[in-house]
């Protein structure tokens, strides 16, 4: 742990500042932690590509409309990878290609990212969420939820 001072700092108070940071994990804010772990756009943009799209590869990756720079994909992939939300694969045939799987704390956040489609529908005109999608959403939301996750399930195998 680097401090500023260049005094050196007791055992003692070195444990205090340790339990100081435990105890504000501990009584942390979910949506501190929701927004650390997917809230900038660019997370949720790979995730809903990787969900929704079919999208398993870097470079396909790279083809959404939105327009993600390189350094940026590379980065929020790594930080989703430490995160738990994706797995990085080399396929068996080819070890030089990578490829990307979500794992189930990704799928559970399939819910998420409808209520946003649902919510963006309603406060932007121009918002281009499918609308057999919302429909599906509003009439059985369990069921499409459920029918998402399997359906990326599916397509990872």
């Amino acid at each position: 742990m680097q401090y500023a001072t260049n005094y050196p700092i007791s055992i003692a108070k070195r444990k205090q500042i340790s339990q100081m940071s435990d105890l504000k994990l501990e009584n942390r804010c979910p949506i501190d932690y929701a927004l650390e772990v997917f809230g900038d756009r660019w997370t949720l943009i790979v995730l809903r590509d990787l969900m929704l799209s079919g999208k398993r590869h870097y470079r396909e990756l790279m083809t959404s409309k939105e327009g993600i720079a390189t350094n940026i994909l590379a980065s929020r992939l790594k930080k989703m990878e430490a995160d738990g939300l994706v797995i990085r694969k080399h396929k068996p045939e080819d070890k030089r290609q990578v490829f990307y799987e979500l794992t189930d704390k990704a799928l559970d956040l399939v819910p998420v990212l409808l209520e946003i489609s649902r919510w963006s529908v309603i406060y932007d005109k121009h918002t281009a969420a499918p609308p057999e999608l919302m429909r599906r959403y509003h009439e059985e939301p369990q069921q499409l939820i459920a029918d998402l996750q399997e359906a990326a399930r599916v397509r990872q195998t």
